[in-house]
């Protein structure tokens, strides 16, 4: 059901949840590549069975870009820089739709969540690209220390942000879960499992780190408790699954 994966020391889940939940461009990945021969060999391997987004050229942004789809419908945008990045890879929010034009106003949202955070950078579209004045092309900023990236986008893209991608917060405790929960329910929609939708419609999961150890036991019957007991739930409690744990 779940499986977890490092990639460049960065931490991935994937999950099996059928075919209403499927990513979309909203959400994609931005690999930044130390050689051109890097993006290329990328381009090769992720393109394969899967769709051109961008065409692979060099481009005003970088001198070898490419933006695929893979055949798992994960989309990578491959990135050619001369800088050094600490963070070998980082998801890149599309604010398209209902929520174009907006993408301004969610960096200011998601950093006054979360400690540690900041806006790093805004690039918005110049004159001529084709995106109403203020729209963002390219933003850069840190949630508790973990670098991401936004945008706007003006054409009509027929997907918006959906549970096919969402971000895993792990909390320490009870209190912690509740202040992420409230602040992301917040003109969102909760869900079941301690998962939810912000208002701009972007997925989380608000997961504790002791619910992983409850369902992790050396016994598989405690295990199978909590598991039952976290899938009545919306926001995950702690002292609920330990109590149907010890019933």
């Amino acid at each position: 059901m779940v499986i977890n994966i490092e990639i460049e020391g960065q931490k991935l889940m994937f999950l099996d949840a059928g075919p209403q939940f499927k990513p979309n461009l909203t959400v994609s990945l931005m690999m930044m590549c130390d050689t051109q021969d890097e993006v290329e060999a990328y381009y090769q391997k992720l393109s394969e069975n899967g769709k051109v987004m961008m065409e692979l050229d060099s481009y005003p942004w970088s001198e070898k870009y490419a933006w695929v789809e893979d055949q798992y419908g994960i989309s990578w945008q491959l990135f050619y820089s001369k800088k050094k990045f600490d963070q070998k890879f980082s998801p890149v929010l599309m604010f398209t739709g209902q929520n174009n034009g907006k993408c301004r106003e969610a960096l200011d949202y998601y950093t006054s969540i979360f400690p540690n955070s900041r806006i790093e950078s805004i690039m918005d579209y110049a004159a001529g690209q084709g995106e109403p004045e203020g729209n963002i092309g390219h933003s850069q900023f840190i949630i508790d220390g973990y670098t991401l990236m936004a945008m706007d986008s003006s054409h009509h893209h027929n997907f918006n942000f959906s549970e096919g991608t969402s971000m895993v917060v792990m909390t320490d405790n009870q209190e912690e879960t509740d202040f992420y929960w409230n602040k992301l329910t917040e003109n969102g929609e909760e869900s079941r499992c301690g998962w939810l939708k912000d208002k701009y419609g972007f997925s989380w999961q608000i997961t504790p780190k002791r619910l992983i150890e409850l369902t992790n036991t050396n016994d598989p019957a405690k295990n199978k408790k909590a598991f039952d007991a976290m899938l009545k739930m919306n926001k995950i409690i702690i002292k609920d699954i330990e109590g149907a744990i010890n019933s």
